[in-house]
């Protein structure tokens, strides 16, 4: 899956690119709101991981424009603004997920499998296409009925060619 990550730390930034390319994504980052507007409308991401607090353009604001535009995109807030009404306001302007700074980097990463897999899946647990059959939540892929033993990121290529067959 390629994911899009809008974050201006670069520590943070490098820390979750490292954790979704170790899971088999292909990774894209920008570190200003204006960058991350300009990318979403030149290319198609399977996911958008969006701090609020970007220089320039807010992050709210490219929530908005991405949602205005039509944009299904699934989108993991992640931000340091903690307050229960900036959650609500930001969820209802449609993000998908909000997770608060700082975060354990294994919730991040089990965040990312359920939004993927929820907008993968389109609300199955399981892809089939012809003899090849994927267990989304389980990670585990089949030919008929040979298992077939896959890293993460081979399993992460065979879903995201499955998903767009």
């Amino acid at each position: 899956m390629r994911i899009l990550i809008a974050e201006d730390d670069p520590a943070i930034a490098a820390a979750i690119a490292d954790a979704l390319r170790q899971g088999g994504h292909a990774v894209d980052h920008v570190d200003s709101g204006a960058q991350a507007d300009v990318a979403l409308r030149d290319s198609t991401h399977d996911l958008l991981v969006l701090d609020l607090g970007l220089p320039g353009l807010d992050g709210s604001e490219v929530l908005h424009r991405l949602r205005q535009r039509g944009s299904g995109v699934p989108v993991l807030v992640i931000t340091a603004r903690e307050g229960l009404n900036e959650r609500v306001r930001v969820l209802d302007l449609g993000a998908d997920d909000y997770l608060v700074k700082p975060f354990a980097l294994t919730e991040f990463e089990a965040r990312v499998r359920a939004l993927l897999r929820r907008s993968a899946s389109k609300g199955t647990t399981e892809v089939r296409i012809g003899r090849l059959r994927l267990d989304l939540p389980g990670h585990r892929a089949w030919i008929g009925d040979t298992p077939l033993e896959l890293t993460a990121r081979e399993f992460g290529l065979i879903e995201a060619l499955a998903s767009r067959p």
